[in-house]
């Protein structure tokens, strides 16, 4: 079975080349751009990890994490900010973020990789 990937990200062109990378690499992968529209697909569909972004309209990424903790949604969560301060990133893991990637210096292809090796 392929392991599922929702991107929740509201810059489309990052969501669109993680979202073709990533299927390159053989995953399933859906892209959604707002964490509103993340936790309802959360709710009625299964994903092997989440690719969240902190800063987004409706619902930003630290809400989505306290949302999925509050609703008992235990997917991983892998967190793509350009907020680089260490507050964000403690912030992030307390609420359960599993990884923290700042986007201006992290590859795409160390995001798949990361996430390859994550779901192995």
């Amino acid at each position: 079975m392929n392991k599922k990937i929702l991107i929740i990200e509201d810059e489309k062109p990052m969501a669109r080349a993680l979202e073709l990378k990533l299927a390159h690499a053989g995953f399933e992968v859906k892209a959604v751009f707002n964490g509103e529209e993340g936790v309802e697909l959360l709710q009625k569909e299964t994903y092997a990890l989440i690719l969240l972004d902190l800063v987004m309209p409706k619902m930003d990424g630290f809400k989505v994490l306290e949302t999925l903790k509050e609703k008992k949604i235990k997917t991983p969560v892998m967190v793509l900010t350009n907020l680089s301060q260490e507050d964000d990133e403690k912030r992030a893991k307390a609420l359960g973020a599993k990884e923290f990637f700042i986007k201006s210096n992290t590859p795409i292809a160390t995001i798949v990789e990361k996430v390859a090796q994550f779901l192995k």
